[in-house]
């Protein structure tokens, strides 16, 4: 494990978790060593112990995840450790779409899209915080990405049906989302770190 995992181990099992001194050691790391900090993140207990100890910050915008002036279709990558057992590294992938749409687009770029899809999906402004919602797909996408296709079908279906992710604040550049289906929090988390 690396020293920034390791360092940000301890400071989410301190009692309490303290989110300012998370927030700060994260914003003091390069992309690189941000994105092995949050590997370090392994499990639902860990990662939901994040969750809810960042549950007082600032909500996430769509604006935290991609910047206004980005230009529309160009892509804007995660980093992402989940709290899954197995294949637990994946990034996601967001845009902005064109005209003056307030959502964002995006999908999950992961070693299973070949079974599970690439999990597409809209990103809305909640009250809570920035809501992906993969029951709703994109019209359009940036030209590298795959082929759109529904989550209702095949494999996908089980993977992404009636799923919204809920997502949370940690850092500058580091989110942390709760998976919901039929609107009731599951014991699955994701962590997410900015690319570059």
């Amino acid at each position: 494990m690396s020293a920034a995992g390791d360092r940000l181990l301890t400071l989410v099992r301190a009692e309490p978790p303290d989110p300012a001194a998370i927030a700060a050691f994260l914003d003091g790391l390069g992309p690189a060593e941000r994105r092995e900090a949050i590997t370090a993140l392994a499990g639902p207990r860990l990662q939901g112990r994040l969750y809810a100890a960042v549950a007082g910050t600032p909500r996430v915008t769509l604006a935290d995840l991609v910047p206004r002036e980005t230009p529309a279709l160009r892509e804007v990558i995660f980093h992402g450790k989940n709290s899954l057992p197995a294949f637990t590294l994946f990034q996601k992938r967001f845009c902005r779409p064109p005209g003056e749409r307030d959502e964002l687009w995006g999908y999950n770029h992961q070693a299973l899209a070949w079974l599970t899809g690439p999990g597409y999906f809209v990103v809305h402004d909640d009250p809570t915080g920035a809501a992906i919602d993969y029951r709703e797909v994109p019209p359009a996408k940036p030209a590298t990405w795959p082929p759109l296709r529904p989550n209702e079908r095949g494999f996908s279906f089980f993977v992404y049906r009636d799923m919204v992710d809920h997502m949370r604040r940690v850092a500058r550049d580091v989110f942390i989302g709760r998976a919901h289906r039929g609107g009731k929090p599951l014991d699955n988390y994701f962590v997410l770190a900015r690319d570059g």
